[in-house]
């Protein structure tokens, strides 16, 4: 069981803070009214909720001088309650607050009748009514000098060490003809593999069937650009990790969206589980496209028919005579022509 208030003067980090706690598992709730801090703390036990971080400030109004007081009636009740007071210099929360264009929130109160303060007369003001409960405070924490990575994970350290942020990937397949996913960080063409939607027997199957996987893979071309996509991909996600992404959307593109990416999205997937990533994979138009092939005409077959089947380009003559070229043949034909 763990409960932890968090406080500190505006711009030192309270939302951030809040948002890593919430990332953690703890029950997070923000601008509590110290009296009403008990009662939450009753209601996130009834919920089974044993871990719980909550922001308290002098957004409060006069109702935060309160808060050491209700601090130590929570502690004589030996209710397990942490204080985590964030701060960060004067010139630090002014450059945040110039950064953000956000009015400090003491800005508007009026001093011996005068309602212009500067920023730092805001927070100078601010500081005096922080000061009891910085004395009280079990943990200081200046974010002055870290960055929002680092302040995360200084944050996960000392209070979640079991649920340390990882990074996500997510591996969608998907046809180039129905668009680009909208998400994707890193987009990888596969179109130039051979295409299986030609071979008959496999045009109605997609990459998830032994067959197709089999044809894909034995495209002289695929064992040498999944080994290049793959050496690109495992030395990229340990430093997207280290930069504190939490999801990398990596999309693996066909024509279609149904054979040669699904094939290549799922030897990826199964690359980065074995190396304890966690993955998620989406085909995200592997069911599309299945309504039934229109009967070819008598001249098409008739000209299939006369195609030799290792030929890539065949004459035919015309009525008048003249020389016509012929389209590719079945898997050689060009990805032009038709549903893939």
């Amino acid at each position: 069981m763990r409960f932890v208030v968090i406080t500190g003067p505006s711009g030192a980090g309270k939302t951030l803070a809040l948002h890593s706690f919430e990332d953690a598992g703890f029950d997070a709730l923000d601008n509590l009214p110290p009296r009403l801090l008990p009662a939450w703390i009753a209601h996130c036990r009834q919920n089974g909720q044993e871990r719980g971080a909550v922001v308290i400030d002098p957004r409060s109004g006069p109702a935060f001088a309160d808060l050491p007081a209700v601090l130590q009636e929570l502690r004589r009740a030996d209710t397990p309650v942490e204080t985590l007071f964030l701060d960060a210099s004067d010139d630090t929360l002014i450059q945040r607050y110039k950064e953000t264009r956000r009015p400090h929130p003491h800005i508007g109160l009026p001093v011996e009748g005068v309602n212009d303060r500067s920023v730092l007369d805001a927070i100078q003001a601010e500081r005096e009514q922080l000061n009891p409960m910085r004395a009280l405070a079990d943990r200081i924490l200046d974010t002055s000098a870290l960055s929002a990575l680092q302040f995360r994970n200084a944050l996960h350290t000392d209070y979640a060490p079991d649920t340390q942020p990882e990074m996500q990937a997510l591996i969608t397949s998907f046809g180039f003809k129905h668009g680009l996913p909208l998400d994707a960080d890193l987009v990888f063409d596969v179109r130039f593999l051979a295409n299986p939607h030609y071979v008959p027997e496999l045009k109605r199957r997609n990459g998830l069937d032994g067959p197709v996987r089999a044809y894909v893979h034995a495209d002289p071309m695929t064992q040498p650009f999944q080994a290049k996509m793959h050496d690109l991909i495992t030395f990229a996600m340990p430093q997207y990790q280290r930069e504190g992404k939490a999801y990398l959307n990596i999309a693996i593109g066909c024509t279609g969206g149904k054979h040669r990416s699904v094939v290549l999205s799922e030897d990826l997937a199964a690359l980065l589980r074995a190396q304890g990533y966690r993955v998620g994979i989406r085909h995200r138009d592997v069911a599309l496209d299945q309504a039934p092939v229109a009967p070819e005409s008598f001249a098409d077959a008739a000209e299939r028919e006369s195609v030799p089947p290792n030929a890539n380009r065949t004459e035919s003559v015309l009525p008048d005579g003249t020389p016509a070229q012929s389209a590719l043949p079945d898997a050689n034909r060009a990805e032009t022509d038709g549903v893939r």
